[in-house]
């Protein structure tokens, strides 16, 4: 089968799947509402009310565990997919059971902590980890570090509708595009699309006013799911600028997540400064106070889709193009990060609650 078909076939299996990812939703909503299935911490501090269904996520797991079973049954082959595949697949079930554990039971931040961790021990296990240095347990210890801060950091980015929707899209795009410029995984390519599909879908529920959200089963998910991915299409992948090479690393994925880093960052600063906890719920995250400045719920959630797919788009070209125009992107890429990270920074310093 040539590229072309190949294309077509993709395209072809995108479209059922946001068809069916559309009507998993639209099920899962349903029976949330009957059978009033909604956020076990009620008390907590939240921009939005917490009595709206949080299934967002199941349907996320849902897609993904049937994107899987579809694929095996296409290729007509379990072995299609490979070690890497099954621990991640192991990891998004442990991410996925801690996030429903806490949107139905409310559990402890530290039994939340342990299972991240546990996620990342798992991937090592697996021989997922980031090459950073030549001594494994530098690696091993940074791996374990990311994904329990990128877990952290897209269920931080989940605080306003649509806001972890819209950024998780363009780093599924980013996914998809690393997975077709490198020639990766088929069946990653096949996930990646169904995930792509499962999150277009879900903005039919969760665009302001949202009726729905993802809750923490979805943030938890995602989470993992980045963080896992990110190692092989990411972290791991030689990069065409001539600096330090774990330097370049690090700005990559500062690239590809810049929003979710930007938002987690400026918080924890703030928080500090404040001596309050990094680690509850609150109204301070760089979304709200762009609300405070005056602008809409929905204008928010375009403002930070455009941002951070601009962003990964800056990244996807440093990883892939020659030497000299990724060196002369990199050096615009650290100029529009920087300034983006000032903008928001700043307007939560100088914006009033209200």
């Amino acid at each position: 089968m040539n590229d072309s078909n190949i294309h077509i076939l993709h395209f072809v299996y995108f479209l059922i799947f946001l068809i069916v990812s559309y009507f998993t939703h639209k099920f899962f909503y349903s029976k949330s509402t009957k059978y009033n299935i909604r956020k076990a911490n009620l008390n907590g501090i939240r921009w939005s009310s917490q009595t709206k269904p949080i299934s967002g996520g199941i349907t996320f797991f849902v897609i993904l565990f049937v994107s899987s079973l579809a694929y095996i049954l296409y290729q007509k082959d379990i072995y299609s997919i490979n070690e890497e595949n099954i621990y991640i697949g192991v990891v998004l079930i442990v991410a996925f059971l801690t996030g429903l554990a806490d949107d139905m039971l409310s559990i402890s931040p530290i039994l939340k902590f342990l299972a991240q961790i546990a996620c990342a021990i798992i991937l090592i296990r697996g021989g997922i980890y980031i090459e950073i240095s030549s001594n494994f347990y530098f690696n091993a210890f940074f791996t374990i570090f990311w994904m329990v801060s990128i877990m952290n950091s897209i269920n931080m980015l989940d605080n306003m509708d649509a806001i972890a929707t819209n950024v998780s899209i363009t780093i599924t795009l980013g996914l998809i595009l690393q997975n077709i410029l490198t020639k990766g995984s088929n069946i990653d390519l096949f996930i990646f699309l169904a995930l792509l599909s499962s999150l277009i879908s879900f903005l039919k529920f969760n665009w302001h006013p949202a009726k729905m959200y993802m809750g923490d089963t979805g943030s938890q998910l995602l989470g993992s799911f980045f963080g896992a991915f990110s190692i092989i299409y990411f972290w791991n992948k030689p990069v065409n600028i001539d600096v330090h090479t774990s330097l370049s690393h690090i700005f990559i994925i500062f690239l590809f997540f810049l929003i979710p880093i930007i938002d987690t960052s400026t918080v924890t600063i703030n928080r500090i400064l404040s001596k309050k906890s990094p680690f509850v719920g609150g109204k301070d995250h760089t979304t709200h106070f762009f609300y405070y400045r005056g602008l809409s719920e929905k204008k928010i959630a375009l403002l930070y889709f455009l941002i951070n797919f601009i962003s990964v788009c800056l990244g996807i070209v440093i990883l892939n193009f020659n030497s000299i125009t990724a060196t002369y992107i990199s050096v615009f890429s650290l100029i529009f990060s920087i300034f983006a990270f000032l903008i928001f920074y700043i307007n939560t310093r100088i914006t009033k609650p209200k």
